[in-house]
């Protein structure tokens, strides 16, 4: 089995964000086709406070670091390729006398709050309220009820993933995707960090977090059904409040398939590796290229002193 290390990533617009021992690197390919990295030293949250480490509690924690910093990240590669010909708007100037220095943050708290929301009401809100539709039918055997309500979630996640790869810019993110993968795989089979070598390595990996959001939908139906409800209210609630404790159990799963060749992991990871064929593709050399260089200094192969802009705002993020 290959040499499993802590690092993980994030494909961006252009450019490949790499989570290593030394901080968060993002590099980016800029409109004039140099390589650009941004360099974040990083306080892992759940080695500040031991509570936090604890299994279960450190998964939701992580998931929540990584929402934040997957938010920066984005914004941080969308500002390569803005127009800055367009004038702004009355909100837009607004906006920034209102929170003066303030504004990148609270806009990114708004896109953060909103992505969040949208994503308990579409995949896991919307699915109770279509099955519960079918309450008459299965009153007595309510085990269907919560089945039917995890096959329709499955779905739109599928659908969801499906529609969205058929935007041009998001095929794009995919080959980065792969791009990321495939480095990843490169640098735990200890072969030299280059993109010829690279490209040998397969593009579908087990700790993806494509294999995680599959997971969530998995381990939902199992806990769901545990819970004893007597009303709609009561049965949304449950969502809600028992996100966390999925998501906590969801990365513990994904922690031990990335340590295990088991037939067990293999067959959990087989379903979550199918669907990376649709969220990752093949990458080119350049591609590549930007995913080594951001893994490089991450791991600190690579001085960020030296080689990229460092960021002097240390982050309070554990990705481990």
């Amino acid at each position: 089995m290959s040499n499993i290390k802590s690092v993980g990533g994030q494909a961006v617009i252009e450019g490949v964000m790499m989570r290593g021992s030394k901080g968060v690197a993002t590099a980016i390919r800029t409109p004039d086709g140099s390589i650009v990295v941004d360099f974040k030293d990083i306080l892992p949250l759940t080695k500040k406070y031991k509570i936090l480490g604890i299994p279960i509690v450190r998964g939701f924690v992580s998931l929540v670091d990584s929402m934040i910093i997957g938010v920066k990240t984005l914004n941080y590669s969308a500002s390569f390729f803005e127009d800055e010909e367009d004038e702004p708007t009355g909100f837009d100037k607004w906006f920034s006398n209102t929170f003066k220095d303030k504004s990148t943050d609270v806009l990114m708290g708004i896109s953060l709050l909103v992505s969040l929301v949208v994503s308990v009401l579409l995949f896991f809100i919307f699915p109770t309220f279509v099955a519960n539709l079918f309450k008459n039918a299965f009153s007595t055997h309510t085990i269907f009820l919560h089945i039917i309500e995890g096959v329709i979630r499955v779905a739109i996640f599928i659908a969801y993933i499906f529609l969205i790869g058929k935007m041009k810019d998001i095929q794009r993110v995919f080959q980065y995707h792969g791009a990321e993968h495939k480095t990843i795989f490169c640098y735990e089979n200890d072969v030299e960090l280059t993109p010829e070598n690279a490209a040998k390595f397969g593009r579908l990996h087990p700790r993806c977090g494509t294999n995680f959001m599959f997971l969530v939908m998995i381990v939902s139906i199992i806990l769901f059904s545990l819970t004893p409800w007597t009303s709609l209210l009561q049965r949304t609630m449950y969502r809600v409040i028992l996100l966390p404790v999925i998501s906590g159990i969801t990365y513990e799963l994904i922690k031990w398939m990335g340590r295990s060749d088991s037939l067990s992991s293999r067959v959990l990871s087989y379903p979550g590796l199918m669907l990376q064929k649709i969220t990752t593709s093949e990458p080119d050399l350049s591609q590549l290229e930007v995913a080594i260089k951001s893994l490089k200094v991450a791991e600190g192969i690579i001085d960020p002193v030296e080689e990229v802009e460092v960021s002097v705002e240390a982050e309070v993020i554990d990705f481990k």
